[in-house]
């Protein structure tokens, strides 16, 4: 009888074991990847701006035409290149 009692009680979680769960899930969503933040800011940047107007250039050349051998590699490279040196002076400081 008393086996029976135990595996009632240890069957069921205990709400307080729920509320933690739920807590730890909710801190888990508000976080916010500080490197994501700032290639958001420096993306707006003079430089990136520019360089990311001729990458979409290229990519609307590249899409328009039916057979090419043309790619923009070169200005995916020049755009991810302005966005992380800018990054790279920023993100620094907002790590602990």
């Amino acid at each position: 009888m008393v086996f029976e009692e135990k595996t009632i009680l240890n069957g069921e979680p205990e709400d307080e074991e729920v509320e933690e769960e739920e807590e730890e899930e909710e801190e888990e969503e508000d976080m916010v990847d500080p490197l994501e933040t700032v290639r958001q800011k420096c993306e707006q940047s003079e430089h990136c701006v520019h360089t990311r107007e001729r990458l979409e250039l290229c990519e609307g050349r590249v899409s328009a035409r039916s057979e090419t051998s043309e790619e923009c590699t070169e200005e995916l490279f020049d755009f991810l290149h302005a966005r992380d040196h800018c990054v790279s002076h920023k993100v620094f400081h907002s790590v602990k």
